[in-house]
């Protein structure tokens, strides 16, 4: 899958969940232009290593203790602008999404369609576009 022109797309994984992360981690090692430069685990933690590493993307989940997701972005927006951030969710509701786009994420996966949507999605942010899952479309209509 070729996501960017880049040569390398620097990716921090942010999700409470361990064994999410792993199979998360696992997919995106598999390509061989992605590279996850670190894992955050909170809120506040993402803000942090965000900060620090300046990445490419961020896949950031909504439920996140310390500080949600939604509230995380408007924070990570200030310390890395140049980093796109694609919400990765269990959250179906449209107005949790709408939200997340608005607190300045690129994109929005429904984690249940993470396997068909996650590449497509990285790719869109990447190039500058705005991806919503369909799945979550769906419950707009």
């Amino acid at each position: 899958m070729a996501i960017s022109n880049q040569s390398f797309i620097r990716i921090l994984v942010v999700d409470d969940l361990a064994a999410w992360r792993r199979c998360l981690i696992e997919k995106l090692r598999a390509e061989g232009n992605l590279q996850v430069v670190a894992v955050a685990t909170d809120g506040l933690e993402a803000i942090r290593k965000a900060e620090e590493l300046q990445p490419d993307l961020i896949l950031l989940d909504v439920g996140l203790p310390k500080l949600d997701g939604i509230n995380a972005a408007r924070e990570i927006r200030k310390v890395a602008p140049e980093s796109k951030i694609l919400f990765l969710s269990q959250e179906l509701d449209p107005t949790i999404a709408g939200g997340a786009l608005s607190a300045g994420g690129h994109g929005y996966v429904v984690k249940s369609a993470a396997v068909s949507d996650l590449a497509p999605a990285m790719q869109a942010v990447m190039h500058g576009e705005t991806f919503l899952s369909p799945t979550l479309l769906d419950r707009t209509s």
